[in-house]
């Protein structure tokens, strides 16, 4: 029989959002290795299970030897999981909102991401944090900052920014495994949206980017929240016949190379946007590795979208100013491929 009249495997799929499917990640994970720890402020059932309500069902399921909280102390939250790391558990440590990293970085960026190197390889820290942020609810400048850059800019820490529940899911799995410490961003509006997701979905690789969609005159790199925003100037691009190819980088430390410039050599042009600071943003980045790779292929300078330099507004229309919209995607790539 011909292969080209074979059908593709039915997946078979559940609606999830992303609270959910970080919650089934953790659940699978606990339930196959009693060496998974879960930390953090408030994570208890007798508490809501977090700030919004991720680690529900845990305690009760697990105890809370296992499900742990917290005072409310960043410091304190770190170190005991860089220990437990070191004593041969599996931590996976909340912090609240991402802003509130900056109180224990001493621990994240010493100690936890550089304890391997400092032993000569013979410490692991297989620790997992968990922070939220993201801009468009009005939690103002310090609660809803990416600080992606930062650590992508620190050697020995994955960092990771899964947009779609299945990818969350998925990434967590790994996560978890992973002998190195990771820390996965949750993205506000992504935790809320319900999709699709594979009732077996299992571990998705740290480091590879997702083509959401495939096309031929652009390629539009993002990841997390703003990955609405860039599927909605998609709808417009398309009506007005543009075709863009939409790459989810998912991981942005290790990023994918790879698939970015080869996305990028194949439509011969590259926008990547994101809700950090365009300053120093992880766009800067992608931008100039592409434009050594791709020097001469590239039929238009890269484009880079991200926040102004500036905190986060709290004031409605300031925020919705600070954030990059579907019209800016729409000139900026209009503006490359010299429409």
């Amino acid at each position: 029989m011909s292969t080209d009249t074979l059908e593709a495997p039915v997946v078979e799929t559940v609606k999830m959002n992303g609270l959910q499917a970080i919650n089934a990640a953790l659940m699978e994970a606990m339930e196959a290795d009693p060496k998974v720890l879960v930390l953090g402020e408030d994570i208890a059932d007798n508490e809501g299970g977090g700030v919004v309500g991720v680690t529900r069902g845990l305690s009760s399921k697990f105890g809370t030897l296992r499900v742990r909280s917290t005072p409310i102390s960043e410091q304190a939250i770190m170190g005991a999981a860089i220990g437990a790391a070191m004593a041969g558990y599996k931590p996976v440590a909340e912090i609240m909102l991402m802003n509130f990293t900056t109180v224990a970085m001493d621990m994240i960026v010493n100690h936890a991401a550089k304890l391997r190197f400092m032993s000569g390889g013979q410490s692991q820290v297989p620790l997992v944090i968990r922070t939220l942020t993201g801009a468009g609810n009005q939690t103002a400048g310090q609660h809803a900052d990416f600080y992606e850059a930062w650590f992508a800019h620190t050697a020995g820490i994955k960092v990771v920014i899964p947009w779609t529940p299945a990818d969350m899911k998925g990434l967590y799995l790994s996560a978890i495994q992973d002998p190195d410490p990771v820390i996965i961003i949750e993205s506000g509006k992504t935790l809320f949206v319900p999709m699709d997701v594979p009732v077996n979905q299992g571990p998705i690789p740290i480091g590879k980017a997702n083509v959401v969609m495939p096309g031929s005159d652009l390629t539009i790199v993002s990841y997390g929240q703003m990955m609405f925003t860039v599927m909605q100037a998609v709808e417009e691009l398309t009506a007005a016949g543009i075709s863009v190819e939409v790459v989810d980088l998912r991981t942005i430390s290790p990023w994918d190379k790879e698939t970015v410039l080869a996305s990028a050599e194949k439509t011969g042009r590259l926008l990547v946007v994101h809700e950090a600071g365009r300053n120093f943003g992880p766009g800067a980045e992608i931008a100039a590795t592409a434009q050594e790779v791709l020097f001469g292929k590239l039929k238009a300078p890269v484009g880079r979208l991200g926040a102004p330099y500036c905190a986060v507004p709290f004031a409605k229309k300031l925020e919705d100013a600070y954030l990059v919209q579907p019209p800016e995607i729409v000139a900026e790539a209009k503006r490359l491929l010299a429409i």
